[in-house]
């Protein structure tokens, strides 16, 4: 391996533990990819620059400058060497469940104060937000993220209490917030992805529709397709076709039920209520008639307004998609 960095011994447990998870080809590409970025940060192959390091990995704002802070390991020096990119993505990507939903957790405390409040997870998502709709507008910037920010924030729970302090997120209150938006939890364990190689977490469906539909009038936003997608597979976000919409299809019962029995895929039934709450379901199998419950457990409920939320099915039962009536 050509860099100093890799081939110089280290007494440092960490690196040795976070090597070990690693094959020798991984830890070769590892110490190209430093070297790389290294020779861009104009450090004679030392460092790497916060500059380069947030650019390569697309990662801006109060959350770039967190994620470099951690990966670092709070050093405060402003330079990430060979050591630290193996540490950070031995435990990041490779360790326990409890280690990485640690490493995320610390992450989303952007201030670095050990005290995960709202002020921390309302950044943390304009960065999130900011991003998808950057990425899925063609270079352009969209809305303000604060359109969609608070369905996500409204999910969290801060239970946590501090004499002095305002209330923050616990530990368990960070893991159930990640189970009902698992789109968030997808996107914060996969930072340390190149952002150009469709990193996990960040695509969003391309929504289909006929030009003469308003795309204001849809009650499927970008940010609520993402987090959708969340509980998806990745081939399934790739295109979404609109099937029904009562404004420009009309309230005919019969009429909704042919449109979707046109099409053979899983579908996304989105109802917005007389007091504007948004929610819906996603049916993983295609319609058919049946005399009793059928589907799978890939299907699952959802709210979108006033708060984001998934609910998959527990198991309990198979009671997941039931249609009985016959068409006129």
């Amino acid at each position: 391996m050509g860099n100093s960095q890799s081939q110089s011994p280290s007494s440092d447990p960490r690196f040795v533990s976070a090597s070990r998870a690693f094959t020798q080809k991984e830890l070769e590409d590892l110490n190209a990819l430093f070297a790389s970025l290294a020779a861009q940060s104009q450090s004679n192959g030392r460092f790497i620059s916060p500059s380069v390091f947030k650019a390569y990995f697309g990662i801006h704002g109060s959350l770039g400058d967190r994620i470099f802070d951690l990966v670092t390991q709070q050093r405060k020096d402003q330079k990430l060497t060979f050591q630290d990119l193996v540490i950070a993505k031995g435990t990041y990507e490779k360790g326990t469940k409890d280690e990485i939903e640690e490493f995320i957790y610390q992450l989303i405390d952007v201030t670095g104060d050990g005290i995960l409040g709202r002020s921390d997870v309302e950044a943390v998502l304009v960065v999130m937000l900011d991003d998808i709709r950057y990425q899925q507008s063609s270079g352009t910037q969209s809305k303000s993220p604060q359109d969609g920010l608070f369905v996500f924030l409204n999910a969290a729970n801060f239970s946590k209490t501090r004499e002095g302090c305002d209330e923050s997120m616990s530990f368990e209150d960070f893991r159930k917030w990640c189970a009902l938006l698992p789109s968030v939890r997808r996107y914060l364990g996969s930072l340390l992805s190149p952002s150009d190689s469709g990193r996990p977490g960040s695509q969003v469906p391309r929504l289909l529709h006929m030009q003469h539909v308003d795309s204001d009038s849809l009650l499927l936003k970008k940010e609520y397709a993402w987090l959708i997608g969340g509980a998806l597979t990745h081939p399934e976000l790739n295109e979404w076709k609109l099937l029904y919409h009562s404004t420009y299809n009309g309230l005919s019962f019969s009429t909704f039920l042919g449109n979707i029995l046109n099409d053979k895929g899983p579908t996304v039934l989105i109802v917005k209520d007389k007091e504007g709450y948004v929610y819906g379901g996603c049916a993983s199998q295609p319609w058919e008639r049946h005399a009793d419950f059928y589907g799978d457990m890939k299907s699952f409920l959802f709210q979108l307004y006033p708060t984001a939320s998934i609910f998959r099915p527990t198991g309990a039962n198979n009671n997941l998609q039931w249609r009985t009536f016959q068409m006129a």
